[in-house]
């Protein structure tokens, strides 16, 4: 659960009614699929769009691999029709290399491109990229600045509070990136340091959200779970969108239960087993139409293994689950789960 605080500047806000990222509708209350690696790739993507994401975004691309021309970075470029809006999300810490891979990824056609300077893991911050780059803001701007001149496309900006607890940055950072033109802000509410320990906090990200200076959207990100904590993440903190990652992995359907109950403030009842087996089976099916059957279904497994968590004598099943590689068989595992569980 994130941290809530009753700050004083949320009362009486009345949020955006639409939020817009230069000319692109997302309508009321946004809900966006994180970029993840591993994670959110075009069949993931597909499944979140069915459960009412409202804009995804690819998992993230590096800089260098792309103009290296680099095989798996060159294959995160490509989008279909159906997931549209759509993100390409590029990191990296070089000012030529981000300009040069912006370029390329707009040539895919997304309707934004995103700027990760958010991710916490080792091998990419401790090389001075993603939140690596909270420890020179300066560059950060820089970099940013070019990669707006460059490109014709929206250029949006993913980050965290700061590199640690003594600077926290955003809000001077915020006022600066919009001011080099982005067009939207996500924040994490945690530090570089944390990784993803702790407790995400909100505070600032509502602060730069109620910064007078600032008009472009800020969509919030960091620990929303359950649909009563996006509502009370729009209520208190007045975001214009909120982004879910982890809490959508095994759990797509995670938007439709936010959707529902911001609409209705009602919750919609659990997924049922026989729901999650059709669920496996398309995602399965767009994975091996994406990837192959190889490919497909050796990244299908950790999905797989995560939509069926929690049952009981669920082992030797799940082994199975994980091992199997003809995709006829798998269908018969799933319809097995199917006739055990419901």
């Amino acid at each position: 659960m994130f941290l809530l605080y009753n700050i004083y500047f949320c009362e009486g806000f009345s949020p955006i009614e639409s939020m817009k990222i230069s000319t692109l509708d997302l309508g009321e209350k946004p809900l966006l699929l994180a970029p993840m690696e591993d994670v959110t790739d075009a069949s993931f993507r597909c499944i979140c769009k069915e459960y009412g994401a409202d804009m995804v975004f690819t998992e993230f691309v590096p800089s260098d691999g792309l103009i290296r021309d680099a095989r798996k970075a060159l294959a995160k470029l490509v989008v279909y029709d159906y997931e549209r809006p759509i993100g390409i999300q590029i990191y990296g810490h070089i000012p030529e290399s981000m300009v040069e891979a912006a370029v390329m990824a707009e040539e895919a056609q997304p309707e934004v491109i995103d700027l990760n300077f958010g991710c916490p893991v080792n091998k990419i911050a401790k090389r001075g990229a993603g939140s690596g780059m909270m420890r020179e803001p300066d560059k950060l701007v820089e970099i940013t600045r070019k990669v707006v001149e460059a490109v014709k496309l929206p250029v949006t900006v993913k980050t965290r509070l700061g590199w640690d607890e003594e600077s926290k940055i955003i809000v001077e950072l915020a006022e600066r990136l919009q001011d080099v033109g982005i067009a939207a802000l996500t924040i994490h509410g945690r530090t570089r340091c944390q990784l993803f320990k702790g407790e995400a906090d909100w505070t600032l990200i509502g602060e730069v959200k109620h910064n007078p200076r600032m008009h472009i959207p800020i969509i919030g990100n960091g620990d929303i779970t359950t649909p009563e904590e996006a509502a009370q993440a729009f209520e208190r903190y007045g975001v214009d969108g909120i982004m879910i990652g982890r809490a959508s992995f095994g759990r797509p359907w995670i938007f439709k239960e936010i959707r529902h109950y911001l609409n209705t403030g009602e919750k919609l009842p659990p997924m049922s087993i026989v729901d999650k087996v059709e669920l496996a089976k398309r995602h399965l099916a767009k994975s091996i139409e994406v990837k192959g059957d190889r490919v497909g279904i050796l990244e299908m497994r950790r999905h797989l293994s995560c939509y069926f968590k929690g049952l009981d004598n669920f082992k030797e099943t799940r082994l199975k689950l994980v091992t199997t590689n003809d995709p006829a068989e798998l269908v018969s595992i799933l319809d097995f789960i199917k006739e055990k569980w419901q």
